[in-house]
């Protein structure tokens, strides 16, 4: 089996988390998915689990974190091209994401910040390699 990488998050609103990761881009596997949580899909390996705070509970050693106040965690999704995460970045505050941040621009890579409803921050970035300063 191929290494896989799940993301697991508590979420207050369930359907409403649902739709903004949709907006996003990721798609629903309704194989792993129920009332309690939605498993979002955003590669062939790489997996969101959006959950309520009691299925979430069910599965942690410490009390939840209060993700609107305190960072909890950067998660980081890499795409194709600048366009392509303009679009993500786009879709996702219309979905009613929050924009922490104006773009950052490394020469190398360009990156934005998303936040869920429940202030997940997502780093969303584009990347040249070729474009990397080298020490020589």
């Amino acid at each position: 089996m191929a290494k896989q990488i799940f993301i697991n998050l508590a979420v207050k609103d369930l359907q409403k988390s649902m739709d903004f990761y949709t907006a996003m881009g990721f798609t629903n596997n309704p194989q792993f998915s129920d009332d309690t949580g939605k498993c979002m899909v955003w590669s062939e390996n790489i997996f969101v689990m959006i959950m309520t705070h009691e299925k979430f509970a069910s599965f942690a050693t410490k009390p939840i974190a209060d993700t609107k106040s305190k960072l909890a965690g950067l998660y980081s999704l890499s795409v194709d091209s600048i366009d392509e995460m303009n679009s993500i970045v786009t879709k996702g505050l219309k979905a009613g994401g929050i924009e922490p941040s104006a773009m950052r621009d490394y020469g190398f890579m360009q990156q934005r910040t998303i936040e869920d409803f429940d202030g997940h921050t997502w780093e969303v970035f584009f990347m040249d390699v070729t474009k990397f300063p080298t020490n020589g």
